[in-house]
């Protein structure tokens, strides 16, 4: 009893860290695209994305090769989470107003990387090579996008964007901060997770869609709440999209690539909520707006989800 006690604690102990770590990363890199000029929604999409998806991906590489069941959940669940939790608990703080690009463009692309996912695992594997198409993609998209706010800059007025946070001395302080609070909670996270798992006997595929997804999403959840309570729908909204766009391309590609991931038949259970999720989101937001009354539903989905999940 005392060992899972322990197991528990560090198992917590490692996802503040990644939390943390994540926050860290973010900061510091948001700040350094800031002094480049770049703006709200790329931000959003790219730097912090990318930072706020690093505990994912942090644990994910802890797990890789032997763990296979805790990477898929971990990604699914998050990307589950990042919509039900995280938007879901945003909208019912504050309405947001979405604009068309973001539903025309970034959504559908989203959709369309989750499809991929699936159609990748039908042969029940997710191989080193597929890893390797996944990271193309990744840096396909990463310049995708960054062409598109090229084309855009002449409308850009957000000019709190070009304000930098911190020192460039600061900002690179932040993110080695970031990136050594990641390595060690997510090896605390995943290895103590996994002892828990096994001393009740409960599947790793569950951990990983639950506990972890949980946690590792939190940075998300912190991030996009402070970004939208300051003004900054499109980082907060940006964040999320890109994220769970990052999860498939970035997380799964760099975890397929180090090792090939055995797909268990149980997570097309788990495919098929994270797109109905998405989807949602993208019938949701046709007026252009996510109020309270999306937000209570998004929510009430995730914790059926969950419930539904640890039960079943």
């Amino acid at each position: 009893m005392m060992d899972l006690l322990i197991n528990a604690a560090l198992t917590a102990v490692g996802i503040l860290m990644l939390c943390y770590g994540g926050n860290c990363l973010v900061n510091g890199g948001e700040s350094i695209a800031r002094r480049m000029g770049i703006s709200s929604l790329v931000v959003g999409m790219t730097v912090v994305a990318y930072g706020t998806s690093t505990p994912e991906l942090a644990a994910s590489i802890a797990a890789a090769g032997d763990h296979g069941d805790i990477i898929l959940g971990n990604i699914v669940g998050s990307n589950i989470a990042n919509i039900g939790l995280v938007i879901g608990v945003s909208t019912l703080l504050v309405t947001l107003a979405m604009s068309r690009k973001i539903l025309f463009r970034e959504i559908p692309i989203m959709v369309g990387f989750s499809v991929l996912l699936v159609v990748m695992s039908i042969d029940g594997e997710i191989s080193q090579i597929d890893g390797i198409i996944l990271i193309s993609m990744l840096g396909g998209f990463t310049i995708y996008i960054i062409r598109q706010s090229r084309r855009n800059i002449h409308t850009n007025t957000d000019t709190e964007d070009s304000k930098p946070a911190y020192s460039n001395a600061r900002s690179f302080g932040l993110l080695g901060i970031g990136v050594g609070l990641l390595y060690v909670g997510a090896i605390l996270t995943v290895d103590n997770a996994v002892a828990i798992a096994e001393a009740f006997n409960i599947p790793e595929m569950i951990i990983g869609v639950t506990v972890i997804a949980i946690g590792t999403s939190l940075p998300e959840l912190i991030t996009s709440i402070l970004a939208i309570r300051k003004g900054q729908i499109d980082i907060g909204v940006g964040n999320i999209i890109g994220s769970n766009i990052y999860n498939i391309l970035m997380i799964m590609g760099v975890s397929a690539t180090i090792a090939g991931i055995h797909v268990a038949p149980v997570i097309f259970q788990d495919y098929a909520i994270m797109i109905i999720f998405s989807m949602a989101l993208f019938i949701s937001i046709k007026s252009g707006k996510l109020d309270y009354r999306v937000g209570m539903v998004l929510v009430a989905g995730y914790v059926i989800y969950i419930l539904s999940s640890l039960i079943f």
